[in-house]
């Protein structure tokens, strides 16, 4: 059995739409980051590193959404979810590696900047600068997909769930994401997939109304 330990509005967005992609029979988790979950002693048992998502198999945890997706995907090649090829494959995990290195840790500075410098007064600038570089990078993504329906190509895989989410993170924060048009086109094919909107809709009733971040962003429009 695949248990799914997750919180909306955060990364585990990205294995939960591809679990609904897949249709295997899933078990979702809610640990409530607003609640301090994460950090519970039975939460870390089951993740040390206090974060979502987490995926149990069969009673074995994996973390890290690119160890979690490139399982998934290896594990139902009926979904076909990852490239034909060892080196197209090998392409796609270098894409979600990035998104996890690079694109992920540079939104947070934004939103949580208090991670990264003690000294209030470096927050303003610390978060103007991230905002900056987060940009660049959602710049970077939509040149990634001129002349492509899907990240790597005609197919859709693994990789898109995960640019998908780094699209709405840059609609959270109001960046003008529709002056990226290559990316926002592929944003709307995104929300015509049933497994997306499945996956959106149930987040957002269980963070309506939340006195969280997440809960305040989801209660209010967004921009496409």
């Amino acid at each position: 059995m695949l248990i799914l330990y997750y919180w909306p509005g955060t990364s585990s967005v990205v294995p939960h739409i591809v679990l609904e992609e897949i249709g295997a029979p899933y078990e979702r988790q809610l640990v409530n980051l607003a609640q301090g979950e994460h950090k519970s002693v039975a939460y870390l048992k089951i993740n040390p590193r206090g974060k979502v998502p987490a995926l149990a198999i069969d009673g074995n945890v994996l973390a890290e959404n690119v160890a979690i997706l490139t399982y998934l995907a290896k594990q139902f090649p009926q979904a076909r979810l990852l490239p034909h090829g060892i080196l197209e494959e090998a392409r796609c995990i270098s894409t979600m590696a990035w998104f996890a290195s690079a694109a992920h840790p540079t939104f947070a500075h934004i939103i949580r900047p208090e991670r990264f410098a003690t000294d209030i007064a470096a927050h303003a600038n610390l978060k103007d600068t991230a905002r900056s570089a987060f940009w660049d990078i959602c710049e970077e993504i939509n040149r990634s997909l001129d002349g492509k329906k899907w990240m790597m190509g005609g197919t859709y895989t693994v990789c898109d769930p995960y640019a998908f989410f780094f699209y709405d993170l840059g609609s959270r924060i109001k960046l003008p994401m529709h002056e990226l048009p290559v990316y926002a086109a592929f944003n709307k094919r995104m929300l015509e997939r049933p497994a997306v909107c499945k996956v959106r809709g149930l987040e957002e009733n269980i963070l309506k109304g939340k006195d969280s971040w997440h809960g305040q962003y989801y209660a209010q429009p967004r921009s496409v």
